[in-house]
């Protein structure tokens, strides 16, 4: 059976731009902002990669149901499929660039940047976001000229500063990383085999799919998982599955039915069995505790 399409997702025309064939899309933060009353309410966008920078003013909402609350400035990258909302000060002042995530891809020459390092949302803040600041607001600045001009080469000049500020964000996000948790908590591995885990996880895949994929064995895909993220590779893959299940059902009123079809399952029992398991409530409990603020569509800390 053809598997459904993607619940709720926003494509990349109905993010705003002034061109047909822009290839990315650049606006200045405040620009949703006044026209939301400042608060953006929780969405998603499926295969669109976003990066924010805040020079002035502050924000707080959520990131997959994490609480954030930032002062500039501050680096925001919201990775597709992100669940995230925000709520900002009328004196914010920023950028904010959406790059459509296969197009990023190409930039990065078939590398598992932008689904390795960057496939997962996070925000600098602090001295990694000070460190070269002016040079990313360069470029922020740069982008916002070019995507108003209609100058020869525009698109090339609009897609090269993308790159650099798809590297600035992950050579930030890296700096901040070592100095929180130290050098040794990278591993090129896990990092791949969680970008697998994004492009196959609604397929119900097997944890020898993924070893193979990687030319591992699945006892040293697991062993290294363990040692790295703390889990075991079979264990981050279910979490993985039903982070989408609770983003679902959380945040869409979709029938379980539906769920369990978009995530590859065959037997809508056997899902609300496993995800029972997992998460301790079933579907239909799980999202009335949602929406009586009980219960949280973010994974357990």
């Amino acid at each position: 059976m053809k598997p459904a399409a993607p619940l709720f997702l926003v494509p990349f025309r109905e993010v705003r731009h002034d061109q047909p064939d822009d290839c990315l899309h650049y606006e200045a933060v405040a620009v949703r902002g006044e026209e939301m009353n400042w608060t953006i309410p929780a969405h998603r966008h499926e295969g669109l990669h976003q990066f924010k920078l805040v020079v002035q003013g502050s924000f707080h909402g959520t990131i997959e149901g994490q609480a954030v609350e930032c002062t500039a400035p501050a680096l925001v990258l919201v990775a597709p499929g992100a669940m995230h909302g925000f709520t900002y000060t009328h004196d914010v002042v920023g950028h904010q660039l959406t790059v459509p995530t296969a197009t990023l891809r190409g930039l990065f020459g078939g590398s598992l940047l932008a689904q390795g390092q960057l496939g997962t949302s996070f925000v600098v803040t602090g001295a990694a976001a000070q460190a070269d600041a002016q040079d990313c607001l360069r470029l922020f600045e740069a982008v916002a000229r070019e995507f108003r001009s209609d100058a020869p080469g525009r698109v090339h000049s609009l897609l090269a500063h993308a790159t650099l500020i798809a590297v600035h964000f992950l050579r930030q996000h890296g700096a901040q990383h070592a100095a929180q948790q130290g050098q040794g908590a990278r591993d090129t591995l896990v990092q791949r085999y969680r970008a697998l885990l994004e492009a196959h996880y609604r397929e119900q895949q097997s944890l020898s799919f993924y070893a193979d994929s990687l030319g591992v064995s699945s006892d040293h895909l697991s062993r290294t998982c363990r040692r790295v993220a703390g889990q075991s590779a079979q264990e981050l893959l279910h979490e993985r599955v039903m982070l989408e299940a609770r983003r679902l059902l959380a945040y869409t009123p979709a029938p379980v039915a539906q769920i369990a079809e978009q995530l590859g399952y065959a037997d809508p029992a056997y899902f609300s069995k496993f995800f029972a398991r997992c998460v301790g409530d079933t579907p239909s409990a799980y999202r009335a505790l949602v929406a009586q603020g009980v219960r949280s569509a973010a994974p357990a800390a």
